[in-house]
């Protein structure tokens, strides 16, 4: 199982917008890819320095073949939405994690 997470930290004056439009629109539209199986969004317990909020979104796909699928077929279009609506109010880099056991 891999863990694609998104980190993102955004702006205030944008903040209940970003949050929206993640939970109604970008993630549910991400899912309906059928690339991953499931998604959660969690708020990073920190006060940044810069200013803004910080979010973890995180989906759950079955391989890294898969995630790559994605890369290709779907990510460049939900990359530029995500920025032709919140341009320099949102900061977000990725990680790729690997789940190597559950407890």
């Amino acid at each position: 199982m891999i863990i694609y997470n998104v980190t993102t930290n955004i702006h205030e004056s944008v903040h209940d917008q970003w949050l929206k439009w993640m939970q109604e629109k970008h993630i549910p539209e991400i899912l309906a890819t059928q690339k991953f199986s499931s998604a959660r969004i969690v708020r990073v317990m920190i006060e940044e320095e810069m200013g803004g909020i910080t979010y973890s979104v995180q989906y759950v796909t079955d391989s890294k073949a898969t995630l790559d699928q994605y890369y290709i077929e779907d990510e460049p279009a939900f990359h530029q939405e995500a920025l032709s609506l919140f341009a320099d109010k949102m900061l977000s880099f990725r990680t790729e994690l690997e789940v190597i056991s559950e407890h």
